[in-house]
C-alpha cells in the first residue's frame, strides 16, 4: 500500500510538471523526410541550439521550456541554409510550409510572432509598393529623364519615411509587445538617443527588462551624450606618425573642426 501512494505522488509530481508552462513546436514540412530540425536562439556572435527533432513524412514535435520570456528563434535544417524564424514563448506553435521555401511558412500559436507579423506583412505591401517607384526611377535614370526621376526620388525617400514611422508606431503603440525590442533596435541608427529613451520608458516593465531592452538603454545613454548641443567628450587618437593626441589639448579659442574618416577613403 505504502508503494502505491509513493507511486501517486511520483505520478503527481510528474503530471504538475508537464502541465507547468512550457512550449510545443509542431512542424508539417512538406518534402522533410528524415530531416533534422534544430531550434536555434543567437548569442552575440554564435548559434545556440536550443532542441532539435528529426522529421519523418513532413512532421516532427519539440517541447520544452518554460521559456522565461518571447525571443526571435530559428528553426533550420541542419547541415543547410534552409530556415525560418519566429518567437517563441509558452505556447502550442506550429510551423506549416515546404521545405525548398522554408522561409515563407505559416507560424501561427505565438501571440508576439502575431503581432510581429502583422507590422512585417504591412511594411512588405509598402515595399512592394515603392519598389515599382523605384523600377520606374531606373527607366527614367536610363533615359535621361532628370525631372520625372527628381519626382520619383522624393517619393522614394517618403516611402522610406513612412516605412521608419510604421515602425516607430508599432513600438510606440504596442508597449507590451515582447517584438518591440527587436523593432527599436533596427532603428536605432535613424533616432537620437533621447527619442530612442522616450520610446523605451514607454515600454511595460516585463519589456522593458529584456536583455535586449538594456542594451538599447546602455546605447541610448551613449548616443545623448553626444547629441547636437553636448559638450563633445574627449577623447585620445594616434596622429598619422603615430603620436597620441586628445580632443582637448586642441580646444582652444578657435573654431576647431574634425573630420572623420576611414583608413581605406582616398
Amino acid at each position: 500500500m505504502k508503494k502505491f501512494f509513493s507511486f501517486l505522488a511520483i505520478a503527481a509530481v510528474l503530471a504538475a510538471c508537464s502541465s507547468g508552462p512550457h512550449y510545443v513546436v509542431s512542424g508539417n514540412i512538406e518534402g522533410a523526410d528524415s530531416v533534422l530540425f534544430l531550434l536555434q536562439k543567437r548569442d552575440a556572435c554564435s548559434m545556440i541550439t536550443i532542441d532539435s527533432a528529426m522529421a519523418y513524412k513532413g512532421s516532427f514535435k519539440m517541447k520544452g521550456g518554460p521559456v522565461g520570456k518571447p525571443e526571435m528563434v530559428l528553426l533550420s535544417v541542419k547541415d543547410s541554409r534552409m530556415r525560418t524564424q519566429f518567437y517563441l514563448e509558452n505556447s502550442e506553435i506550429t510551423i506549416t510550409g515546404k521545405l525548398d521555401s522554408l522561409y515563407g511558412a505559416s507560424i501561427t500559436g505565438s501571440k508576439t510572432h502575431d503581432e510581429y507579423s502583422g507590422l512585417v506583412n504591412s511594411i512588405n505591401a509598402l515595399n512592394d509598393k515603392y519598389t515599382e517607384v523605384y523600377n520606374q526611377y531606373q527607366i527614367a535614370e536610363q533615359e535621361g529623364d532628370t525631372a520625372l526621376s527628381a519626382r520619383l526620388v522624393k517619393q522614394i525617400e517618403a516611402g522610406q519615411q513612412e516605412m521608419t514611422q510604421m515602425q516607430k508606431d508599432f513600438v510606440r503603440n504596442n508597449p507590451a509587445s515582447f517584438a518591440a525590442p527587436q523593432v527599436l533596435a533596427g532603428l536605432t541608427y535613424e533616432m537620437s538617443g533621447t527619442e530612442i529613451e522616450s520610446l523605451i520608458n514607454a515600454m511595460d516593465t516585463a519589456v522593458a527588462n529584456t536583455a535586449l531592452v538594456k542594451e538599447l538603454k546602455e546605447r541610448a545613454l551613449k548616443m545623448k551624450a553626444v547629441e547636437v548641443g553636448q559638450k563633445a567628450p574627449d577623447f585620445t587618437l594616434n596622429d598619422p606618425e603615430g603620436n597620441p593626441v586628445s580632443l582637448y589639448s586642441k580646444v582652444g579659442t578657435k573654431v576647431l573642426l574634425l573630420d572623420f574618416w576611414a583608413a581605406w577613403c582616398g
